[in-house]
């Protein structure tokens, strides 16, 4: 079975829970109605399912092969369907218009990054690094550095990486040891070796915009002294076409990795490499992060579009595959055994990922209507408000979604039994593609860590202030709606149990910094669920609402039963997660280390 994007799940979320018309009169949003995105997903879903989807397979099998020239041949059909996504007008459809972007929502563009996504999780990567470069020379570039680089960048011509890891340093950046030196023309010779760059050398676009993490000599050490680079691979002429080859930046090599192997994750090494300077000296981190929180949400994405792909595949073999009998006599009466989908634990396997699956995405695209409010909404304390939502929510969402869309993956892989563990079914890729998803972009680990250190306390913990703020103003509106009572109640224990372990954190957690450190990984899942229990009674009262009106279709009923299911199976797991956070960290740092 192939994919088939989830266009009715999506416009379920846009416009009944989310109801996008009423920010009609926002920039971008009035030029897309519901109907306009209504079409946009028709036209995603038949691009992403009949395109990029057939690749997967070949992408995973052939992979990308790095040849003695430096140069790297990624899969076959990738380039024609990079075309085919340039001519259509993907690649810019959430940037500035100024530079020749369709200036849609960015929670438009998520509905059609999920899709490609789950189609082709390694080549959605290469359009993705390359918005997530277009996003820093945006917010930091020179009007000239903007106009040189923004318009071939939107309309996919020239794609973009981000170089920061090297090998003796991934989350720690102030180890990094790549120079800079000014060449007293505005230009610097960039020195270092990048590794583990997600489309740093390919085949399918004229010129590729690296954007790479230095220090220029003499700099301040640790993070403070840390600059931001374009080192493009060809220069760029002043008629916008390429020109001469930057002869100091090269891929010397692929990676061989568990997954995503349909895209190249290369040894990018810099030999008095030319580049030039964005923003301030000094101010590259800070840029970088502009690139980072976008990549975490798209990481977080990730998870759920694995988890959607993985789901679809589970839920067919479920209803085709015959073993056994129903506990409860047979269901298939005229055939030598019953569909495996009549037994309860596969049900419960596929209940849970539909539950996770739908309450995430639901999570991710209320969260990104935020990042469009922040920055178009007139009104300053709705764009406060969604800057610190912006700034609380992405960990949580990168750290849990992607935990969840693993063991989503994995369990598809179970109920396929056998045939999961064999290549004849596309389990396997699945779950080896979205393993990464756990890693990049800051592990998981990280995100906890940032979620309780950082952004937890930010601004004096207004973000999480007004967060439960929300949930309270909810559930009091909705108290007397007998229908919602069980969602709004499963919702208010969920909120308080989040609450305590704020608490916790608050009194114990700067006493002793191991505690917070100790408490973060289940902390982030109690945050998780607590976002998942508020889009499942979200998503309850926009589905009650349809049938009030008199909507006989099933799509509704169904999303009640699973809420239920969510409610009853699932959030329960809050409960675990305070206990356990609430034990701090003595046990946990008790052994000495040759104890290991």
């Amino acid at each position: 079975m192939t994919y088939q994007p989830p266009v009715r799940e999506h416009a379920f979320i846009l416009r009944d829970v989310l109801n996008i018309d009423q920010h009609g009169n926002l920039p971008g949003f009035a030029d897309a109605p519901f109907e306009t995105v209504e079409q946009i997903l028709e036209a995603a879903a038949q691009f992403t399912g009949e395109v990029l989807a057939p690749l997967n397979h070949v992408g995973d099998k052939q992979g990308c092969v790095w040849n003695s020239d430096f140069t790297v041949k990624t899969p076959d059909g990738f380039k024609e369907a990079y075309k085919q996504l340039c001519e259509g007008g993907w690649t810019g459809l959430g940037s500035d218009p100024t530079y020749g972007g369709q200036g849609l929502p960015h929670v438009v563009n998520l509905a059609f990054s999920e899709m490609s996504s789950s189609a082709n999780m390694a080549f959605s990567m290469y359009p993705g690094l390359a918005h997530g470069a277009y996003s820093a020379i945006h917010t930091g570039g020179t009007d000239a550095q903007k106009e040189t680089y923004l318009p071939k960048m939107i309309s996919g011509e020239w794609t973009g990486t981000m170089n920061l890891t090297e090998p003796h340093c991934g989350t720690d950046l102030g180890l990094l040891r790549t120079k800079a030196v000014p060449q007293g023309d505005g230009s610097y010779k960039i020195t270092g070796q990048k590794i583990w760059i997600s489309a740093g050398e390919h085949d399918m676009s004229d010129n590729i915009v690296h954007l790479v993490l230095a220090r220029i000599e003499g700099a301040p050490a640790g993070v403070k002294g840390i600059s931001l680079f374009i080192v493009p691979k060809f220069f760029p002429k002043e008629d916008g076409s390429v020109g001469a080859r930057n002869e100091g930046v090269k891929c010397v090599g692929l990676e061989e990795k568990m997954g995503i192997h349909g895209n190249a994750t290369c040894v990018m090494q810099y030999d008095d490499a030319v580049g030039y300077l964005i923003g301030e000296e000094n101010s590259g981190l800070k840029l970088m992060f502009v690139m980072m929180n976008e990549a975490r949400l798209g990481v977080g994405l990730q998870g759920i579009a694995q988890a959607e792909a993985a789901y679809q595949a589970a839920a067919a073999f479920a209803k085709d595959r015959l073993q056994g009998r129903s506990l409860t006599g047979p269901k298939n009466p005229d055939g030598p055994a019953d569909p495996i989908l009549v037994h309860p634990d596969v049900r419960r396997m596929l209940l849970q990922s539909k539950a996770l699956i739908e309450g995430g995405r639901a999570f991710l695209f209320w969260t990104a209507l935020h990042g469009d409010l922040a920055h178009s909404h007139p009104d300053e304390a709705v764009r406060t408000k969604a800057e610190d939502y912006m700034g609380l929510m992405t960990p949580v969402l990168k750290g849990y979604l992607t935990d969840k869309g693993f063991q989503v993956c994995s369990d598809a892989m179970q109920v396929h039994g056998g045939s999961g563990f064999t290549e004849h079914f596309p389990a396997s890729q699945y779950l080896r593609d979205v393993r990464i998803a756990l890693i990049y972009e800051g592990t998981n680990g990280v995100q906890a860590l940032d979620l309780v250190g950082r952004k937890l306390a930010s601004k004096g913990g207004r973000g999480v202030m007004t967060f439960f703020q929300e949930i309270d103003q909810f559930i009091g509106e909705n108290d007397g709606d007998a229908e919602l009572k069980p969602f709004i109640d499963a919702l208010a224990g969920v909120k308080a149990q989040l609450q305590d372990g704020t608490m916790w954190l608050m009194q114990n957690g700067l006493q002793n910094p191991d505690n917070a450190g100790a408490a973060s990984t289940d902390y982030m899942h109690l945050f998780g669920l607590t976002g998942l229990a508020y889009m499942w009674a979200l998503m309850v009262k926009a589905a009650n609402a349809k049938i009030a009106a008199g909507s006989t279709d099933p799509f509704f009923t169904t999303k009640i039963v699973t809420a239920k299911f969510f409610i009853e199976r699932i959030l329960p797991d809050a409960g675990a997660h305070l206990a356990k956070l609430k034990t701090g960290s003595a046990t946990l740092m008790a052994l000495p280390a040759e104890a290991f």
